[in-house]
């Protein structure tokens, strides 16, 4: 067992240019391990209250092109120490060096296109003569910043989520308070000092830390914040909304997001649907709101397609996230790995048959392959946050199909394998998700494309670079007399 050979990371918050500590510290852990390998300031509500004072209070005046060149410098930041960022997101994430490299190379096209879409002029022209009652006039608008920006993060993805808040952010010329998870804060301080040294205003991007009784209100109710942009979990999301009141708020939460297997696929096509399956289930260790947590696979073609699935799952290494080699690393904590493991043997219970399980060892929870799974049972009806490969053998009848895969509480993503035109029409009009990808892992989407869920999943606000670059700012309306 590979152990971090990094001494340990004690961080301070970022809050108006200083670096702040507290007495009492949260320790962040490596979750294959359970090594403590860094530290971060227990912050509380006078902490974040602070950072949004001194948010508030600032008026950024870059002009288009010098915020260009602060998103497009951190990008090549992030490019040149892309293993360093990656080593971090290992240790703190635990997944593997192949995952957190492709986080990494993720957010420099975050950042590459926030800067490309920041020189672009957002206004637009209405002429006024258009009807018998019109004028002489033109009508113009413009896009302004809000006061101040709350941003909340989750642990899976820490540093591509932050980047999708502070690019757009940055490219409309805001000011924003993050508050990571206390499982990942480290990344996204570590984001914070590269912007920093890429040339932005530290009064427009602030970190603060702490556990979510003492400070998380403050990133709600503070009477500065404008926005709230949260990623996270259903109940959190709701209470959010709940208590945010008047503010506008982006919620991106859970998915439960299936991949639907078409009887009009030939062996090679069953061939590629597999590999979609699995690394759709498995990818990040299976800890994406778009991972594949279903495959809905009809009945007449299951047979031939779940021994290339199981086929797939085996050849996956999985094991010490430090080694190259290792294509699968741990889950957040031993505990939701427990959890994850527990609906499996919940599922066989009710009728489903375990294929492949190697055993779980504390946050090392290998790929599982399920088949036969009941469609109403826990295992994929909740979102279950890990590398399981569950297989739904469902009915030769695509609206029963349909059904069943809108039979959950989330509507986010969605894939599609099949061949037919008509039939990929149909199940782009009949998901109830926001996204349909027809030969792709749910998931599949650019930074810069729209992105977001319905019911459960969220509040139907698109994220993505252009989507948040509008969320994050108010239109102003002029007109002049226009001869």
């Amino acid at each position: 067992m590979n152990k971090p050979e990094t001494p340990i990371r004690h961080e301070a918050m970022r809050i108006g240019g200083e670096k702040v500590t507290t007495e009492k510290v949260i320790e962040v852990r490596y979750p294959y391990t359970d090594e403590v390998i860094g530290t971060v300031p227990a912050g509380d509500a006078s902490h974040a209250r602070r950072a949004f004072e001194i948010a508030a209070a600032y008026k950024p005046t870059l002009t288009r092109y010098e915020r260009q060149q602060i998103l497009h410098r951190t990008a090549e930041i992030i490019r040149d120490r892309k293993a360093e960022i990656a080593h971090w997101l290992t240790l703190e994430l635990g997944i593997c060096q192949q995952h957190a490299l492709y986080e990494a190379g993720r957010s420099y096209d975050v950042f590459t296109f926030a800067g490309q879409l920041a020189i672009q002029d957002d206004g637009q022209i209405f002429s006024c003569d258009l009807t018998p009652h019109g004028k002489s006039r033109k009508i113009y608008t413009k896009r302004e910043p809000v006061r101040a920006i709350s941003a909340i993060t989750p642990f899976n993805h820490p540093l591509n989520m932050v980047a999708h808040k502070i690019a757009p952010a940055i490219a409309t010329n805001n000011c924003m308070v993050c508050k990571p998870t206390e499982l990942t804060p480290l990344t996204a301080i570590t984001l914070a000092d590269i912007l920093y040294e890429a040339g932005l205003p530290p009064e427009m991007f602030q970190v603060v830390t702490g556990m979510p009784a003492d400070i998380g209100d403050e990133m709600i109710t503070n009477e500065h914040i404008d926005i709230i942009t949260f990623t996270g979990g259903v109940p959190v999301g709701k209470m959010i909304a709940h208590k945010a009141g008047y503010k506008r708020a982006a919620l991106e939460l859970g998915g439960n997001d299936p991949l639907i297997i078409l009887n009009d696929l030939d062996d090679a096509d069953l061939e590629r649907a597999a590999t979609i399956a699995v690394a759709g289930a498995t990818g990040n260790s299976g800890q994406r709101c778009t991972a594949v947590k279903r495959i809905l696979v009809q009945d007449s073609v299951a047979d031939r397609f779940v021994p290339m699935v199981l086929e797939k799952a085996k050849a996956i290494r999985f094991g010490d996230p430090m080694d190259p080699d290792t294509q699968l690393g741990c889950v957040i904590h031993a505990q939701a790995a427990e959890l994850f493991e527990k609906r499996v043997y919940m599922a066989a219970d009710q009728g489903a048959k375990v294929l492949y399980d190697p055993g779980r060892k504390g946050a090392l929870l290998p790929p599982i392959v399920v088949d036969q799974v009941p469609h109403d049972s826990e295992l994929v009806m909740e979102e279950t946050f890990g590398p399981i490969v569950p297989i739904v053998r469902v009915p030769d009848d695509d609206a029963e199909v349909m059904r069943i895969s809108n039979s959950t509480a989330f509507g986010l993503s969605s894939g599609v394998c099949t061949n037919d035109f008509r039939r990929m029409q149909a199940f782009i009009e009949g998901l109830d998700v926001g996204t349909v990808n027809i030969w792709e892992q749910p998931g599949y989407r650019i930074e810069m494309s729209p992105f977001g869920g319905i019911k459960d999943s969220g509040n139907g606000v698109k994220e993505g670079v252009l989507e948040a670059m509008k969320f994050f700012t108010n239109v102003k309306t002029y007109s002049l007399p226009w001869p």
